[in-house]
C-alpha cells in the first residue's frame, strides 16, 4: 500500500508545482504585457476610456491566454491519460470531475495572477503615459 500512496504524494507534488509555474508564468506574461502597453494604456485613459475599462482589457488578454493553453492541456491530458491510467488508484482514464476541476481550479489562479496586472494597468496615469512616448 505505500507504493500507490508515495505515487499519489509525488503526483499531487508535481501538480501543485505545475500549479505554482502556471500562475507565476501567468502573472509574469501579463505583467510583461502590461509594462509594454503602459503608453496604450495611457493614450486610452488620455482619450476617455476609464479604468474598469482597461481593468476588463487586460484581464480580457489574459485569460483568452489561460484558455488556450487550457484547450490544449486537456486535448495534451486526454492522450496521455492511458499512460498513466495504472499509477492513479480509484480514477477513471476519462475522470469527468478531474477535467472539469482542474481546469476551473487553474482559470481562477489565472484570473487571480491576471488581475495585479490588470489593476495597475487601470491605475495608470495618462500625463506619465504619453510623457514617454
Amino acid at each position: 500500500m505505500s507504493q500507490p500512496r508515495f505515487v499519489t504524494f509525488l503526483l499531487a507534488l508535481f501538480a501543485g508545482t505545475a500549479l505554482t509555474l502556471a500562475a507565476i508564468g501567468i502573472y509574469g506574461t501579463i505583467s510583461l504585457l502590461v509594462a509594454e502597453g503602459t503608453q496604450e494604456m495611457g493614450i486610452r485613459l488620455a482619450l476617455g476610456a476609464n479604468p474598469p475599462a482597461i481593468l476588463k482589457l487586460v484581464l480580457g488578454q489574459g485569460m483568452i491566454l489561460t484558455a488556450v493553453g487550457l484547450v490544449i492541456g486537456l486535448v495534451g491530458a486526454a492522450i496521455l491519460t492511458r499512460t498513466l491510467s495504472g499509477l492513479i488508484y480509484g480514477v477513471g482514464t476519462l475522470d469527468p470531475l478531474t477535467f472539469i476541476a482542474v481546469p476551473a481550479l487553474l482559470s481562477v489562479v489565472a484570473l487571480l495572477a491576471c488581475f495585479l496586472p490588470a489593476r495597475r494597468a487601470a491605475a495608470v496615469d495618462p500625463n506619465v503615459a504619453l510623457r514617454h512616448l
